[in-house]
Parts: structure tokens; sequence; C-alpha cells
């Protein structure tokens, strides 16, 4: 385990450690022990639908469908588990490794099509963070800021999806920048954003399967958060859920912490102190937790095949 792992897990923990001493433990207990157990299963279990609806877009994304959709699951589920050990998101990088010796395309094209999945998450949910900001009655000036910059970060990810030429100049400008150790990785990554620029929109359609797919797998995501809350029997209206829970999950993004552990929780309190008691604001920032660790542990059996087809892939190319 490298430094930088070993720091975001230390994080994580100073994080948590202050949360559950500003919070009284027995009311979370309480908060969990008077949930509506039902609506709490129907929740969990909503990362099943989405799981499989994820699995289906990554089959449509490969050429020919040459990806069996089971194959597909475990690449999804084994992803969940590297991601939450490996540091950058490299289980997403393994999944490509993976999905280039099952489906016979180039590892650049499966690098292409990882890339071009992730970016269609990150705008599928700064669309939805930008829609709720939107209809969020309650606007100061803290969330006017947010509104403006995930509608900046939003119109920057269309652009470099849409127009080659822009990303072209911001991968140039950002590699004249950046350190040596992060240049050669954003190079390679240039390269296959022209690959995947190439790929995706020479078929339009397919294009606009994918876009609206993402757009609802993260309406799920949203729906099962708000359902959370439901099962906590608090009150918070969807429209408000759909404006404060994307914040929450983007702050879980920051490269801080473990998996987003701390920085998620600490978001969701805060986001959500208006409507939620400090107890209540704990237990949805453990649940929302378990939507990371459930496609992890189901994912785990999947795990040595996917370090295998990295280990042979990595030996192939020395």
């Amino acid at each position: 385990m490298n430094l930088k792992r070993l720091v975001s897990i230390a994080i994580s923990v100073a994080i948590l450690l202050y949360i559950y001493t500003q919070i009284d433990i027995a009311n979370l207990f309480k908060v969990f022990q008077n949930c509506d157990r039902l609506m709490l299963a129907i929740s969990l279990a909503m990362v099943i639908p989405i799981t499989l609806l994820t699995s289906w877009r990554l089959q449509q994304l490969v050429p020919q469908r040459s990806l069996e959709f089971l194959e597909a699951n475990r690449l999804i589920l084994g992803a969940s588990v590297l991601n939450m050990v490996l540091p950058s998101k490299m289980g997403d990088i393994a999944k490509a490794y993976f999905m280039s010796e099952r489906s016979n395309i180039s590892g650049s094209l499966a690098l292409s099509i990882s890339i071009f999945e992730k970016a269609c998450d990150l705008l599928s949910l700064l669309l939805w963070c930008v829609f709720g900001l939107i209809l969020y009655p309650a606007k100061d000036g803290l969330f006017w800021t947010m509104t403006i910059g995930v509608a900046t970060g939003l119109i920057l990810g269309l652009l470099l999806l849409s127009s080659q030429q822009f990303a072209q100049l911001f991968f140039t400008i950002t590699i004249k920048f950046a350190p040596k150790s992060l240049s050669k990785k954003l190079q390679t990554m240039q390269a296959s954003w022209s690959e995947m620029h190439h790929y995706f929109w020479s078929n339009q359609q397919q294009l606009i399967l994918i876009s609206s797919t993402s757009i609802f797998i993260w309406f799920l995501h949203l729906l099962q958060i708000w359902l959370f809350i439901l099962a906590l029997k608090a009150v918070v209206p969807f429209f408000i859920s759909l404006a404060l829970s994307p914040l929450s999950i983007l702050a879980g993004l920051l490269p801080l912490t473990f998996a987003g552990i701390g920085t998620r929780d600490a978001a969701i309190i805060y986001f959500y102190q208006d409507y939620l008691e400090e107890a209540t604001g704990a237990a949805l920032g453990l649940l929302c937790t378990s939507r990371y660790f459930i496609p992890a542990l189901i994912g785990l059996p999947f795990l040595g095949q996917m370090l295998g087809a990295v280990n042979q892939r990595m030996k192939n190319e020395r």
C-alpha cells in the first residue's frame, strides 16, 4: 500500500472520528432501529438494477456487442472492488485491460470506452446537479457559487466530448503546465480521447442511446439516496434531494479520502442540515457508503480474473 493511500485512509478516519464525536451515537443506533425496514431493503436492493443497467450500457459500448452481458457484469463488479482499494479509479483501467482480453478489441479502444463511460457518468451527475440546484428554493451565495461552478464543469465536459479541436487544445495546454510525472499520463489520455471521438461520433444513434442511458442510470442513483431518506423516516422533498445528493457525491469524488469516506459523510450532514438531524445525516452517510461496498463485496470472486488479465497484459507490453 503506497503512502498516498495510507494518507487518504488516515484522513477518512480523522473525519469520521470528528463526525462521530460531534453526534450522539445512541441516537444513531435509534435511527436505524426505528427505520422502515421494508423501504431500507428496497433501497439497498436498487444496487441490482443499477448494476445490471450499467453492465448493459458497457455491452452496448463494445463494437459488434462482442462482450457478453454476464462478462460485462463481472467487469463492472470487479472494477468496483479495485476502485475501493486502488488510487485514481485504477479499477476502470484494469477493466479496460480485461475488456481488451475478452472482447478482442485493441487496448487503446478499450481504454477509450472506459474513459467515455466515466465521462458520461460524471456529466450525467453534473446535469442532475444543475437541474436540482436550479429548482432549489433557498439559494444563498454559496449555492449560487456551487451552481455556477457545477454548470461550468458541465459545459467544459460537454465541450471536451463534443469538440475534438477543443479537447486537443485543452490537453495541449494542460500537458504544457502539468508536472512531468503527470504529463505522460495526460499524453496517453489525449491519444485515447482522440480515438474515443472518432469511434463514438461516427455513430450518433449509439451516442444518443448511451447518453440517455447514463442520465437514467444517475437518476436511479439519486432516487436510491432519496429512498434511503424515506427508509430513515425523514422528510426531504425529492427535488431538494435531487440538488443536495449530487453535491455530496461530488464531494466524495475529491481525491482526499479513501473511497470518498469521510468527505461524503461530512458533505451529507452539512448540505442536509436544514432537513435532517445530525444522527440521521450520519446514518444517511453510512447508507450512501454501502452503495459502493455492496457491489465491491459481490465483485470479490471476479477480482482474481481481472488482476490476472492485467498482469498478463503488462507482461505482453514489456
